[in-house]
């Protein structure tokens, strides 16, 4: 006995040790995470703008996410939302001297990238440096690299510039292997989504469509960096096609990059700009730099606001997990911009490929409310297709960049039959009893009967119908108009604004300017929603698993990535409106 609480004593103490441990590790934790480092900025300090992470359309202001557990510090960058406003408020600060773009690293869409690219032109606008530099630019990141004043590259770099392509995975052969049988039913002839469980390549239609909108993308990219390099579009095409910057001295020969140059050279040209010694250099990051107080104006202190609303990812009925647009939170959203006095207008960003037709039409209630109420306008950003087109087009002014993706104005409805593959692979058998011939409609156990088909074609049949009487009513077109460029065909924004699904060019800012001008307002704040969590409670989540890892190692990411593909469309809500290919931005 003697022994037994000797032991019991000592694991006791052990475990108080444990805990003791644990609460003030999790308390180094959550005060790193809080503390908020208040940025000095010095005289002749340069804005260092580099990334680590995709450029995400808004700053995530959970302090866990990405934390380096060895510095126990966060590590997010600031999100496109408040990028731009530091370099609107760097313009006016006469402590910025200029831009530093390291561009080792950049992920995010053509059409976020623009709009960065844009603000950085508004920033020039203030007589003040920008310089680019890279060990490596990729066709993306020279794009934006274009925009600088000079543009450096390490002497053993180079510049990937060979055009753009895109490349869908068809799942018809591994499929046929599992003896899984797809249930396809669709509407447009251009509604490619289902086309990777059924075809082995692209349709003609696919093709075409997808041909359309990549050359679009590219004549932008190849326009805007001609215009910036003053390189004609006839030499920029050949050193694409011929991969004629196959190091940094050809890159230099074509007059892609201004200069070759070591890290600690630029250093020393920075400092000459500056009128200051090397080792004076003051660089402030884009993460301390958001926190700044913005530049004092006339402006009296405002109490109306522009509500912006950020409508992103792939559209489910409910509140959604992280990356994904729950219906739930965007309606309450809009509905809470509505209600709100304070709010003079309302600007819709959005940035998603679409997907459930249900959760896409319990925002698009909540957008006609609002339209109803104030002025309403949409901000695309890099892909607004499908549902995503669907909540956007009943705005007064629907605001997107040349490079966005756009439409796919169809409906799609997908089912698996896998009764082969768990009775011949799996051995299982299934004996059921049901009190009606179509209780078990849409079990993975067994295929469509005909009536069932039927059915369900109806259903799409009349979702579609109801999709395109959508977009005649907010576009102020014929149904049979909206019919002809629909058929789940996308469109690049370019041709969008063509055919008037599209009004305008522009980014964020610009629809938030004309939302003002609508509302007759000039001095006004920007309200974000929906109110992203608590900290704390977005690190609870985390560890309850109610939102996706953000801990996976990249070469796992894009396996993830096509499973949730593939669980998304085969989840409750059947019939979809979405964009017939994922995005992944290089």
């Amino acid at each position: 006995m003697k022994q037994f609480f000797k032991y019991l004593l000592a694991s006791l103490t052990a475990l108080f040790l444990f805990c003791i441990i644990i609460f003030f590790v999790f308390g180094a934790l959550l005060g790193s995470a809080f503390q908020k480092e208040v940025a000095t900025i010095k005289a002749n300090s340069v804005l260092k703008i580099e990334f680590s992470q995709p450029l995400d359309e808004r700053t995530d202001d959970n302090p866990f996410k990405n934390l380096n557990l060895t510095s126990l510090k966060p590590s997010n960058q600031p999100g496109l939302n408040d990028i731009t406003k530091c370099l609107e408020n760097a313009a006016a600060d006469a402590n910025i001297k200029g831009v530093l773009l390291n561009l080792n690293y950049l992920e995010g869409g053509y059409a976020s990238i623009r709009e960065l690219r844009n603000a950085l032109i508004e920033f020039k606008k203030s007589k003040k440096y920008v310089i680019a530099y890279s060990e490596g630019y990729t066709t993306k990141a020279y794009y934006l690299a274009s925009v600088a004043d000079k543009i450096y590259l390490h002497p053993q770099g180079a510049v990937d510039f060979r055009g753009l392509f895109t490349q869908l995975v068809f799942f018809k052969g591994a499929l046929e292997k599992l003896e899984i049988e797809p249930e396809i039913i669709r509407h447009g002839k251009f509604k490619s989504a289902i086309e990777p469980f059924i075809l082995d390549k692209m349709s003609p239609e696919n093709r075409e469509q997808t041909a359309t909108y990549v050359n679009a993308v590219w004549e932008t990219v190849c326009t805007e960096i001609t215009e910036s390099r003053k390189i004609s579009r006839e030499e920029l095409e050949n050193i694409a096609d011929s991969l004629s910057a196959e190091n940094a001295n050809d890159a230099l020969q074509l007059h892609l990059v201004d200069q070759l140059t070591y890290l600690d050279e630029l250093e020393k040209i920075i400092a000459s700009k500056n009128g200051e010694k090397e080792d004076k250099i003051s660089y402030v990051s884009l993460v301390k730099y958001k926190d700044v107080p913005a530049p004092k104006t006339d402006k009296k202190f405002a109490q109306e606001r522009i509500a912006v609303i950020y409508a992103t990812g792939e559209i489910v009925s409910g509140k959604g997990e992280r990356g994904q647009m729950g219906s739930d939170n965007i309606a309450a959203a809009i509905k809470k911009a509505r209600e709100d006095n304070k709010v003079k207008a309302i600007v819709l960003r959005v940035n998603s490929p679409g997907g459930s037709a249900l959760a896409s039409d319990v925002i698009w209630r909540e957008t006609k409310l609002a339209k109803e109420a104030k002025p309403f306008i949409v901000s695309m950003g890099d892909v607004a297709a499908s549902g995503g087109y669907y909540i956007s087009c009943l705005a007064d002014t629907i605001v997107a960049q040349p490079n966005t993706i756009t439409g796919s104005i169809g409906v799609f409805g997908l089912l698996m039959n896998a009764q082969k593959l768990l009775t011949n692979k799996l051995g299982l058998t299934f004996d059921t009893y049901k009190t009606g011939p179509y209780a078990d409609m849409g079990l993975p156990t067994r295929g469509l009967s005909p009536m069932e088909r039927e059915k369900i074609q109806k259903g799409v049949e009349e979702v579609y119908d109801t999709f395109i009487s959508r977009v005649a009513e907010g576009r102020h077109i014929t149904k049979a108009d909206v019919d002809s460029i629909g058929q789940g065909r996308v469109w690049s924004a370019v041709d969008a604004k063509r055919i008037g699904l599209v009004d305008m060019f522009g980014g964020l800012n610009d629809a938030v300017e004309l939302a003002a001008k609508k509302a007759g307002i000039d001095n006004y704040r920007i309200k974000e929603l929906p109110e992203q969590k608590e900290p704390l409670q977005e690190f609870l989540d985390e560890l309850k698993g109610e939102t996706a890892s953000v801990m996976l190692p990249d070469y796992m990411k894009e396996s993830l990535n096509t499973m949730r593909y593939i669980q998304h469309i085969g989840q409750k809500d059947r019939i979809q409106m979405r964009l017939p290919f994922g995005i992944v931005t290089d």
